[in-house]
């Protein structure tokens, strides 16, 4: 047999355009000419990089790819007919959101890491990519290398969801968990993680919660068959959090995290991203450093953890592979795009003002008589019964206190107007923090 009928007779291979090369793209890339062999093994047709859509040409990468692969020209990626996957890897909503529809509009199978555009826009792309029978898969999209995605999708479609708990920022994991183990604030242990590549010269949508909010806003959607944005999920960042709350929910039983929370209620479901204190003794309590966990708690199947590592290079490259591979394999099988599940229009999310819980209050007083009794009289007119009460630090020389309040649980409307009139409250000299309190029962 000839060279020429040999390759003649090997299978076709399947064509992949990707769309960004930054830290994630690349890592895609690399991954895609070092474990060519293994792939064409698992999907039993080579896998080929057909195009690579870069804004910057001359920048210096991790990993480089032939240069007649390298395009400025969006067209020549999702136009070229021999692209049967389109990989994006770009991030933000803009161009990204404009580049995925068009490319399902001309009939390409689509893998994304692109959490933003999933959280607002994520039903509405499967509906298109339903119409167009094309295969559409976002995995990376939520906790990089810990699949939730696919068992929330396949494994757990017989359960009704009941709650989401989940720690699906590595950054601002890894600045609790600093400032929890080293007693360091806030300034110190983000400076660390800018210097280690955790967090960003800009960390803001870490450390304001927008990342886990989005990643929430994908989750609920699948999770409670109901569509739920970016714009439903309440937000709080951790920049108010200080060294001395970690002392003090450490001698409270608890430890503190930046939770993503979403819980089914009668009519409505609650979706909430904000710092909590987490019994200890709870395995997610136990999640520290850039690592992911999300705990599904359903019907039939109980509390699921999914444990492991979430965003960088490594794993959300392993995420979008994987996905790459699993649409080569329906490709290969003919198999048709499942029908995407029909979301219920009548499910609301309930605003946060109607969240009940216990809180955590860490205030300075003025160290005299009879202010404890101001301060129990406003909460207790609002409904806010008193758990526990310590008092802390004394500053003799200014005369002030630190109290640390523990209450039962109670409205947080109630607690936000009891916040307002405590400011006003002429003994109060500051709220230091507020901190919700989530006993996970």
């Amino acid at each position: 047999m000839t060279d020429e009928t040999k390759r003649a007779n090997e299978p076709a291979a399947i064509g992949i355009g990707l769309l960004g090369m930054g830290v994630v793209g690349s890592g895609v890339a690399r991954v895609l000419f070092e474990k060519g062999g293994l792939l064409a093994g698992i999907v039993g047709r080579p896998l080929s990089l057909k195009g690579v859509l870069l804004r910057d040409p001359g920048k210096t990468r991790s990993f480089d790819v032939p240069a007649d692969l390298i395009t400025t020209d969006v067209q020549a990626i999702i136009d070229n007919p021999d692209v049967d996957i389109v990989v994006e890897a770009m991030g933000g909503q803009d161009p990204a959101l404009d580049y995925i529809v068009r490319s399902i509009e001309l009939g390409k199978h689509l893998a994304t890491a692109n959490k933003e555009v999933m959280a607002r826009h994520g039903p509405d792309i499967l509906a298109l990519a339903r119409e167009k029978g094309v295969h559409v898969l976002f995995e990376a999209s939520v906790a990089g290398g810990t699949p939730i995605i696919a068992p929330l999708l396949r494994d757990l479609l017989a359960n009704d969801v009941i709650a989401i708990h989940a720690i699906i920022n590595g950054t601002t994991n890894y600045i609790l968990t600093k400032m929890d183990q080293e007693g360091v604030d806030f300034e110190v242990a983000l400076r660390e993680a800018q210097d280690l590549g955790y967090a960003e010269a800009d960390p803001a949508d870490d450390v304001e919660g927008t990342d886990a909010a989005y990643k929430l806003a994908i989750l609920s959607t699948l999770a409670f068959r109901t569509r739920v944005s970016d714009a439903d999920v309440h937000r709080e960042g951790i920049t108010r959090l200080r060294a001395r709350d970690f002392l003090y929910a450490r001698e409270l039983g608890y430890t503190v995290k930046l939770m993503a929370i979403a819980r089914k209620m009668d009519a409505s479901i609650q979706a909430r991203v904000h710092p909590v204190f987490v019994p200890a003794e709870q395995l997610i309590a136990k999640v520290d450093g850039v690592l992911n966990a999300v705990e599904i708690e359903t019907d039939l199947a109980g509390r699921v953890l999914f444990h492991g590592r979430g965003a960088g290079a490594l794993p959300t490259s392993s995420a979008l592979v994987a996905d790459i591979v699993d649409i080569s394999r329906n490709i290969v099988g003919n198999v048709t795009p499942l029908r995407s599940f029909k979301l219920d229009k009548g499910v609301a999310v309930a605003p946060m003002a109607e969240l009940e819980t216990k809180y955590y209050l860490r205030l300075s007083v003025a160290d005299r008589p009879g202010v404890l009794a101001q301060i129990a009289r406003i909460l207790g007119d609002l409904g806010i019964s008193i758990d526990s009460v310590i008092q802390k630090a004394k500053d003799e020389v200014a005369r002030q206190a630190e109290l640390v309040l523990m209450t039962q649980s109670a409205k947080e409307a109630s607690m936000q107007q009891a916040l307002q009139m405590l400011q006003d409250l002429e003994a109060v000299v500051e709220i230091g923090n507020m901190v919700r309190v989530e006993d996970l029962d």
